[in-house]
């Protein structure tokens, strides 16, 4: 998407492609490490995820959780994403070191940010993902429209030069500029955030956006699109290097009518005829000339440079909304299939993962060599694959986006042989938020792929805007009153409830009521009058009130920050764990640890110790043993009897202990305890007697 900045100024942008003349388009290639880290392979020779690879449910989730805590991370501290496109790490220190002369590439990461946000906060339960993504929208509103006045007015730039804290587009294409794709994506963006918060400043925005679309809008012709791929936001005019006519993107602006439309707001007649003129075009040209141009923010326009990003959101758009498309199925699966087969940038097949770099002509081409990047455009026709898995029941796509996603896990945080183009680089764009995602999409579409041993709402039809997750239960609100929702749970529910009212178990939702895998505990909610919905064990039964798991605290040693190498000395988190003075230290991501872990400060160390201020139970936590051997690990309380785990070597594990007592001290025994390295230390505050079940 982004090219390394300090060949921008001796190399014109159209020679920042890749030069490969000729290349094959699909090449078969069996390396030993994907981004660095070595390959995982199942007994066919397919290809597993990372890091754990007979666990997918937390393979997944590790790499949806890592790249959230690096964005937090940085909420907390530097802040990057709002005004860099590109960074580098420190490989002593870990800490991010941003490309201070490429393109911030705003809109498209805000766009995308509040996608992934969408997902996540439903997903973990999280409210910082609001605050994130809150205070992101509300700096770009500040920061990032263009004035009032203009034929393109209050509507937000695409992007901004490197390291400017205001926003009025990328200086190499041409001063106060916007490109009328990006207004309708973010435009969208804000639209579902008003439906997250209820916040009807957002609203605003989006009906500011809307309205400059249809006010800017011109009927299409096969060389110019109903909207250009970039022009001046003082007068649209396209007349300068890095403007164009053509952007085969319209299906961003129609989501954002749709949804307006559907929500009964603005100005519905001009909404409708601007939506449905934008979508004749879209049938009329690109889906009969597959001109799939005109799409990222850093390239010249080009009739040539074709791109897979816009064909496959209008897949996954009309996979979820099949009744805008009654040839649904048959474009679906014609885009996938061009996207697969286009000879204009290569393919590959690693270890039957189907890999796709992102765009180009036919001869030059982004990005880099296989295996190095990429991530997030596989992710994305993975997740198309998937949703038409889930709409069609065609097990061929449920295999071959579950390869494909598996390759994807490999990038999770920042692997050090994993890279943009030109560079030891990445994007908080594609790596950091359109990646993550679209393999939500994935588990929604599949929801066997999530853990099997936390509860989470992997997907739904309406914003969720409210969720809590207890033990044995989970309760959430959408925004709409009709709705389905899909959950995974690591309990059997007795009881769904829609408005106080019960839900009756069904075979399917043909009508309302729920779907239940009792072997899987996949959950498949239809209500259709009620928002507020209850999903829980039964309360009346001591036996299972007590076999269920609390949903627990985290300690994950990223937040808050300390920093590699750094001694634990008294508490952290304060007023949760006490780790004494000498005997732990943080250390950076590492072989399968992607984010900052736990292990002992000596390296010889066999013993040390960690302290509850507050008694607590520790439940569980990750354990990576690297050495070549099994290692056994010995967990001690004086309230309780003693643990033992074998750690198997060279394998991540996830160990539980079992106890329902708190403990005020845990000692960690083993002659090998220096070499293993911990994280996600999760505890509860409770206490759960035997004899009734009751919290104490």
């Amino acid at each position: 998407m982004k090219y390394l900045s300090h060949l921008a100024a001796a190399l014109p942008l159209s020679l920042l492609l890749v030069a490969q003349t000729p290349f094959p388009v699909i090449s078969k290639i069996d390396p030993t490490t994907i981004a660095g880290r070595p390959v995982q392979l199942d007994a066919n020779g397919k290809l597993l995820p990372w890091p754990m690879p007979e666990n997918t449910g937390y393979s997944y989730n590790s790499h949806l959780m890592t790249q959230w805590t690096f964005l937090w991370d940085q909420f907390n501290r530097q802040r990057l994403h709002y005004f860099f496109c590109c960074f580098d790490f420190d490989r002593v220190t870990f800490e991010m070191q941003p490309d201070y002369h490429w393109a911030n590439s705003t809109g498209y990461l805000r766009a995308m940010l509040q996608g992934f946000m969408e997902r996540l906060y439903p997903y973990t339960g999280d409210a910082n993902t609001i605050i994130f993504l809150q205070d992101f929208i509300d700096y770009e509103l500040e920061n990032g429209l263009t004035p009032e006045g203009y034929v393109w007015a209050r509507v937000p730039y695409a992007s901004a030069n490197p390291g400017d804290f205001r926003y009025t587009g990328w200086s190499v294409h041409g001063e106060d500029y916007i490109e009328p794709h990006v207004v309708g994506e973010d435009g969208y963006g804000y639209l579902r955030f008003y439906e997250m918060t209820g916040n009807t400043k957002y609203l605003a925005a989006a009906l500011r956006c809307a309205n400059a679309l249809v006010k800017n809008y011109t009927e299409g012709t096969a060389d110019r699109s109903p909207w250009p791929v970039r022009c001046y936001a003082r007068d649209g005019k396209i007349d300068g290097p890095g403007m164009g006519p053509y952007s085969a993107n319209v299906v961003e602006p129609i989501m954002l009518f749709d949804e307006l439309l559907r929500l009964n707001q603005g100005d519905r007649a001009d909404y409708e005829r601007v939506r449905k003129g934008a979508w004749q075009w879209l049938q009329e040209y690109p889906m009969k000339n597959n001109v799939w141009v005109g799409y990222f923010e850093d390239v010249k326009p080009s009739m040539e440079n074709m791109n897979q990003v816009i064909p496959l959101e209008y897949a996954r758009y009309v996979l979820l909304h099949s009744d805008k498309d009654p040839e649904w199925r048959e474009h679906v699966r014609k885009l996938i299939d061009w996207v697969k087969t286009t000879p204009k940038w290569p393919k590959y097949i690693v270890h039957g993962a189907i890999i796709t770099t992102e765009q180009g002509d036919g001869k030059e081409y982004c990005c880099n060599l296989p295996n190095q990047c990429c991530d997030s455009h596989t992710s994305r026709l993975a997740a198309v694959e998937a949703l038409y898995y889930a709409k069609t029941g065609d097990v061929t796509y449920r295999e071959e986006s579950f390869r494909s996603f598996n390759w994807v896990t490999y990038y999770q945080g920042m692997p050090e042989n994993g890279h943009t183009p030109f560079g030891n680089q990445w994007w908080f764009t594609d790596e950091f938020s359109d990646g993550p995602r679209r393999l939500m999409d994935g588990m929604w579409a599949e929801p066997e792929w999530a853990p099997s041993d936390e509860s989470h709402l992997v997907g739904s039809s309406s914003v969720v805007n409210k969720i809590s997750y207890s033990k044995g239960a989970v309760t959430y609100s959408t925004f709409d009153p009709a709705s389905t929702d899909v959950l995974r749970l690591n309990f059997h529910p007795d009881f769904v409830m829609a408005g106080g009212r019960r839900l009756t178990q069904r075979a399917d939702l043909k009508e309302e009521g729920y779907v239940l895998d009792e072997s899987k505990n996949i959950l498949r909610i239809r209500h259709d009058q009620a928002r507020d919905i209850d999903i829980q064990i039964d309360p009346n039964s001591a036996e299972k009130q007590l076999s269920a798991e609390s949903v627990p605290s985290i300690v994950d040693f990223d937040n808050p920050h300390v920093g590699a190498r750094v001694r634990l000395q008294g508490q952290y988190p304060s007023g949760v764990i006490d780790w004494g003075e000498t005997d732990w230290m943080v250390f950076p991501p590492h072989e399968r640890m992607s984010t900052f872990s736990l292990g002992t400060a000596a390296p010889d160390a066999t013993v040390a110790e960690l302290q509850f201020p507050t008694p607590r139970s520790l439940m569980r936590m990750d354990v990576y043993n690297p050495t070549t051997k099994e290692v056994v690990l010995t967990l001690r309380a004086p309230e309780m009897r003693e643990i033992v785990f074998h750690l198997k070597p060279g394998a991540l594990q996830r160990v539980r202990t079992g106890w329902q007592i708190r403990a005020s001290k845990i000692r960690f025994e083993s002659p090998d305890l220096g070499s293993l390295r911990f994280d996600n230390l999760a505890y509860s505050a409770r206490l759960w007697t035997k004899l009734n079940g009751s919290a104490l």
